[in-house]
């Protein structure tokens, strides 16, 4: 692990990289805990697949904006390290499966030597910060809310307050009123505005999410001032840490603390913590993304193009006319999000002389090119078209959206990789008109997780198993009605019948054949499915569920030979709980040493965050003595109170309540990170000292 030391110019970054090959090689010595190393690795970007022995390395990239120099680096990790093939997934992200858990650390070296992080792509944490992919070049954006991504993925990337949650984050910046990034679905979604004066601020959503439960983001803040983004957001993520379920991670996000203990009181608890924040106002700078190299302006030569009709098509559903009057951008379907590298390297040698140095992905596994001059356009849809990469109908009925499923995910019920591939080719062949409707969307996840996004799909499909007899055979859980309303409004898709996975054509025949038929003229889909009912369409799908009709094939799921079987694997969408006293113990005095660490930087706030942590961490080992586990950090420090501070088995001046809540009525000073460093320090060994106490005993 040499090779990376000299190479690296950022310490945080080569101190990161370090500190997983000594945690990887503690592993591997039987000196940390199975489920311990697992919470370590997802915040490090590294994922078990559903096949041993191999890892999903998950490539943070905000708001999904890649150069060309990083695609190509990506594409030679992905070739050296892991499968030579590209995963886009759903929140802008790039992932290599197949990976060997023993080189993540040289992979991620590798990376960083061209400004790409894996750090705090998975697990507790807040996970990649998301914005229209068209922010910059939007004609109907206020404003580029690209450098305000980059400032909140800058604000939280290693910050202490969002590093051991109960369970992920995330944030949704879309460029306008149309809402293409989705803030409905978020913990926190912003939307762009000016006030009457012309300033510039957001409407904010919170609490949306999807799962298997989707909740839709309430809104909070009309118009939210840009310098009180930052500080706003860290309000809300404090009370998630400390009040957010730890232990049951089907309930550990914010939507469910919402529902726990109501909107209102979320909110008091954010504002009792801008006291202690960071900062209280912060200034954006908007020149942090700065705008691409462009293409050179020449004259461009005669293309002969093919194929003019498919031509045509393509201009209509993936070319637009950017803001800046003379440029286009072109948007690149990506079937199932997959590319591999050989393709990636001839897709930047074919782009490059005619699109800006920036390329962005899209929600839906798709791309998005920028600054196209018109003149440019037969060229690059003639170099597209040589690589099969420009198929017409990007974000229509035609481009369906979907996570890997059963071909990798340990979550995954049925297949959705290849049910996505047929469920295309179905539109294209026998549906071609649809491939200019863009107000429809289709979306499938392989368990009821929603990671292929399922509940805001105008339809979608969810991986589920169904018996039949004495037998297992796929299913998909059919859901309707859900997607975009606008301005922050969205619908949750509502579950209507399952049936087996084979016949999800049929069910996409029979919507299609119904909505042609039935809908009323330029009636939205949203509008037919409500005119109609849920009931309606349970009773038109209603035959295809029928299982006495089965045939042998139903009973093989899509891109398989063999017969279906169900098998779940654990899921690690998250880290999760440890509950070794010994571990607990460990975490606190490395938590203690972060906090001398920020402190010795004057980094105050960072510093008493740690401390505060050493104290929580420390205190439910104590209460894991005692069979004691509570599910959030106050209920930690209650019982804490009850157990030991009341029964006077721990001595301290006054409460632990009082001790550790401090936290959030005092400034981040130097003199309070002074006091409260020493008072978790003195807690600490006074915890080890009653614990060596007991083991004694």
């Amino acid at each position: 692990m040499q090779s990376f030391r000299t190479e690296l110019e950022n310490p945080i970054v080569e101190q990161d990289i370090i500190d997983l090959e000594k945690k990887i090689r503690a592993f591997r010595e039987g000196k940390i805990h199975d489920e311990k190393f697992r919470s370590l690795r997802l915040a490090r970007g590294v994922y078990g697949q559903r096949q041993p022995g191999v890892q999903m390395v998950r490539i943070k990239l905000p708001f999904g904006k890649v150069t060309f120099k990083q695609l190509l680096k990506i594409a030679d990790i992905a070739d050296e390290y892991g499968s030579g093939n590209l995963h886009l997934t759903t929140r802008q992200d790039i992932q290599i499966h197949y990976v060997s858990l023993d080189r993540t650390p040289q992979l991620w070296a590798e990376l960083e030597q061209d400004d790409i992080t894996l750090r705090e792509a998975c697990g507790n944490t807040v996970r990649n910060v998301t914005s229209s992919p068209t922010s910059g070049i939007d004609p109907l954006e206020p404003f580029d809310v690209s450098p305000y991504a980059q400032a909140t993925f800058e604000y939280f990337l290693r910050n202490p307050i969002c590093q051991e949650m109960g369970r992920k984050f995330k944030i949704a910046f879309s460029s306008s009123d149309a809402d293409t990034a989705f803030s409905y679905i978020h913990d926190i979604g912003a939307i762009p505005k000016i006030n009457e004066t012309g300033e510039r601020g957001f409407k904010i959503l919170l609490g949306g999410g999807l799962g298997a439960q989707p909740l839709l983001a309430s809104p909070v803040e009309d118009f939210l001032p840009e310098d009180q983004l930052i500080p706003y957001i860290e309000a809300i993520i404090r009370v998630f840490d400390r009040h957010g379920e730890r232990n049951n991670r089907n309930k550990a996000r914010l939507k469910y603390l919402i529902q726990k203990i109501g909107l209102d009181e979320v909110l008091r608890l954010a504002n009792e913590e801008r006291t202690a924040l960071k900062v209280k106002t912060y200034k954006i700078n908007r020149d942090t993304v700065p705008q691409p190299e462009l293409p050179e302006d020449i004259t461009y030569s005669d293309t002969e193009i093919a194929n003019p009709l498919r031509y045509e098509q393509w201009l209509a559903t993936n070319v637009f006319e950017q803001k800046q009057q003379g440029f286009y951008g072109v948007y690149i379907k990506v079937p199932v999000g997959d590319i591999p590298t050989a393709t990636a390297r001839k897709l930047v040698a074919a782009i490059k002389p005619y699109v800006g140095d920036e390329i962005r992905i899209t929600q839906n596994q798709g791309l998005l090119l920028k600054y196209v001059r018109k003149d440019a356009l037969p060229a690059l849809y003639a170099g597209l078209h040589n690589l099969d990469m420009a198929a017409p109908g990007f974000d229509s009925l035609a481009d369906v959206t979907t996570c890997p499923g059963t071909d990798t995910c340990n979550l995954g019920i049925s297949n959705s990789m290849t049910m996505a591939k047929v469920l295309e080719d179905v539109i294209y062949n026998e549906y071609e008109d649809f491939i200019y409707n863009r107000e429809i969307k289709i979306k499938i996840s392989g368990c009821m997780n929603s990671c292929g996004q399922h509940g805001l799909a105008h339809i979608g499909f969810h991986g589920s198993s169904l018996k039949a007899g004495a037998k297992v055979l796929p299913s998909v859980q059919v859901m309707l009605g859900g997607g975009t309303v606008g301005n922050g409004e969205g619908r949750a898709a509502e579950r209507v019948i399952k049936v087996p996975s084979k016949r999800a054509t049929d069910v996409l025949r029979a919507i299609l054949d119904d909505y042609k038929a039935f809908s009323g003229e330029n009636e939205t889909f949203h509008a037919y499915y409500d005119r109609q009912g849920k009931d309606y369409f349970y009773r038109l799908l209603k035959p295809l569920a029928d299982l006495t009709t089965l045939t042998e094939d139903e009973f093989v799921d899509w891109g398989h030979q063999e017969t279906y079987v169900s098998a779940i694997g654990v899921g690690e969408c998250a880290g999760v709980i440890i509950d070794l006293v010994a571990t607990l113990l460990f975490e606190s005095e490395e938590k203690l040493g972060w906090a001398n660490g920020a402190y010795a930087k004057g980094l105050w706030a960072d510093a008493i965050y740690h401390s505060y942590n050493t104290m929580i961490s420390a205190a439910k080992a104590l209460l894991l003595d005692k069979g004691v586990n509570s599910s959030t950090q106050t209920g930690v420090i209650k019982e804490f109170d009850n157990n030991y501070v009341a029964t006077a088995e721990l001595a301290l001046d006054g409460t632990f309540n009082d001790l550790a809540l401090q936290i959030n009525k005092n400034e981040p000073s130097e003199e309070f990170a002074t006091a409260y460093k020493q008072q978790a320090t003195d807690f600490l060994e006074a915890v080890k000292a009653k614990r060596e106490a007991v083991l004694q005993s």
